[in-house]
């Protein structure tokens, strides 16, 4: 599988954290957190910079009030202790093609999560997500944390 790395000889699962899957970790969801903690210390847990945008969006828009400083707070803690990296030049290769493929089945996929989803498949990690319509998405391994078995598919 491609989301899989071999550093010596232990395999290395590269998870990119998909906005629903970051709001789900701010909001303490105990299935999440028990997924991630089964993860070996060598497994990497990344998120990108559109979802960080995407986060910091969904807040600012918030009134003023203990609930914004709350998610605040929250969203800070989990952004210092994930990794958040730039989309890599190669995910606008994947971007192009997977808008492509989209638009001629006549499916329909927001512009952000397209480079999500290209940012997951350029750095051939598995995209954490409950968001379904990434499953639609040719060659993009991804991990519904929500369905019992907890395991990648790729389309």
């Amino acid at each position: 599988m491609a989301f899989l790395k071999v550093k010596g000889s232990e395999v290395v699962v590269v998870l990119l954290l998909e906005t629903t899957a970051f709001s789900d970790l701010m909001r303490e969801h105990k299935q999440l957190i028990a997924l991630l903690e089964k993860l070996s210390d060598e497994d990497i847990v990344v998120t990108c910079t559109i979802v960080r945008g995407e986060i910091l969006y969904g807040i600012a828009r918030l009134p003023e009030g203990w609930r914004k400083r709350k998610l605040e707070e929250k969203a800070s803690k989990i952004f210092e202790a994930i990794p958040c990296l730039a989309v890599p030049e190669e995910a606008a290769d994947y971007y192009a093609a997977t808008k492509l493929a989209q638009q001629q089945k006549g499916l329909a996929l927001d512009e952000n999560d397209l480079w999500i989803a290209s940012t997951a498949l350029a750095l051939k990690a598995v995209l954490l997500t409950r968001d379904t319509d990434f499953k639609q998405i040719e060659g993009l391994h991804v991990m519904d944390w929500t369905t019992e078995e907890n395991s990648a598919s790729e389309k």
